[in-house]
């Protein structure tokens, strides 16, 4: 697994190694080993995988507050994704940057997403299958979001006009300080 550092500490693009012969392929998708002689410790509690369905839809901005402060590694098994991720840790110098990525089933790359950041993204295809591997469980209590639309992020979504369900379209927006 090769982890390529992003401009925004903590965040890493994760890029399988891939040995490939006649009968196909194979990689490692996870290996707590590896994660840690980069750094990172990072425990599965939780594994989650959704299907959008329709082309220009948007997931998130999603994080979870307090002591259920997750990190994800997100990757895209089928379809293309526009993935970003916000860092939303105040006492950092990136705070409010983001950055964005495309997974897809043909690069293979996943997305670490270190505790403290919102995450959401685009589907650039029909019948996108994203899968998540999470640091902590789901507590709905302390799940929240941020608009997409944001204008202190100023997020430069590919597209326009996309399809959200009522809680995605309705996050507050982040106040200037």
């Amino acid at each position: 697994m090769i982890f390529q550092k992003t401009k925004i500490k903590g965040l890493y693009i994760i890029v399988p190694e891939i040995k490939a012969d006649k009968r196909g392929y194979f990689t490692r998708i996870f290996c707590k080993d590896e994660l840690e002689k980069n750094g990172i410790n990072f425990d599965i509690k939780q594994s989650n995988l959704s299907l959008t369905i329709k082309k220009n839809t948007i997931r998130g901005l999603h994080f979870q507050k307090n002591s259920k402060s997750e990190a994800k590694i997100v990757r895209c098994l089928r379809g293309e994704i526009y993935d970003v991720a916000v860092d939303l840790r105040k006492n950092s110098p990136t705070y409010r940057q983001w950055l964005s990525v495309k997974l897809n089933n043909d690069n293979k790359k996943m997305l670490l997403i270190p505790k403290g950041f919102a995450h959401g993204f685009k589907t650039l295809t029909d019948n996108c299958e994203a899968e998540y591997f999470m640091s902590e469980f789901y507590d709905p209590e302390e799940s929240f979001g941020v608009r997409w639309d944001d204008p202190l992020l100023n997020i430069n979504w590919p597209n326009n006009n996309p399809f959200l369900n009522e809680r995605d379209a309705s996050w507050p927006l982040l106040i200037e300080k």
